[in-house]
């Protein structure tokens, strides 16, 4: 990501880091992910760090466990099972758009790699949101889980604003069908990556809801990663 003009090394935040402001913070961590045994929600992975830092693998929040598309046709086990409220067939989501903080980005597909971690978004693109693949699509029922870049070696990136959001401002979702997904936002945490409440972020649910996740908090330089994690819940409207 970029180095902080008075001191450019690959070491260091990027610009409006930790030096400047929490919300600074925020903006420039790298991309936002799910993750099983290393730092993928800041987007470190081995393999492809968007950053283009190596960092070691640390204690992380179980990755969403895969789901197989539910049939809307077939009767439920139990009352738990059915369907709450609005909801809509799996089908892969094309368009993220946000218009409050102006994100109007393409999906592209992510999944869980040979090391545990859901790969990053592609880095070089800075207008690029992901999903889980293998979980459910945005507006099906259960949870969707849609991951971007904060930042860049070079700019800001796709989520830079994410934390702006608050209870109540809504996004799109652009599906392959031709449908349109509505999701509007219930809350907004942030989270020690030591104390990720996974159950809570990654769990389906009875609705069709959706998490938008990044990273947060301060930077630290000793693992070279974020502390804390963003995560916006939302839910089909």
């Amino acid at each position: 990501m970029a180095a902080p003009p008075s001191s450019p090394t690959d070491d260091e935040p990027g610009p409006g880091g930790p030096g400047s402001s929490r919300s600074g913070a925020m903006m420039m961590c790298a991309a936002a992910g799910l993750l099983l045994v290393a730092s993928l929600i800041s987007g470190h992975n081995s393999a492809n760090d968007a950053s283009g830092r190596s960092t070691a693998p640390r204690p992380a929040a179980a990755a969403p466990r895969p789901v197989a598309s539910p049939s809307h046709d077939a009767a439920p086990d139990s009352s738990e099972d059915r369907p709450v409220g609005k909801h809509l067939r799996r089908s892969e989501p094309v368009r993220l758009r946000i218009p409050k903080i102006w994100v109007d980005a393409p999906f592209t597909d992510l999944y869980i790699g040979p090391t545990g971690q859901l790969e990053p978004p592609p880095a070089a693109n800075t207008n690029l949101v992901g999903w889980h693949a293998k979980g459910a699509s945005p507006g099906e029922t259960g949870t969707a889980v849609i991951a971007g870049h904060v930042d860049t070696k070079t700019s800001a990136a796709v989520f830079a604003n994410l934390g702006e959001l608050e209870k109540g401002d809504l996004f799109y979702v652009d599906r392959a069908d031709g449908s349109t997904a509505t999701f509007q936002v219930y809350d907004a945490q942030t989270y020690e990556k030591s104390d990720f409440p996974s159950d809570r972020v990654y769990d389906d649910t009875p609705r069709a809801e959706a998490r938008l996740i990044t990273c947060a908090g301060d930077y630290d330089r000793s693992v070279h990663d974020y502390t804390d994690n963003l995560v916006v819940f939302a839910r089909l409207v």
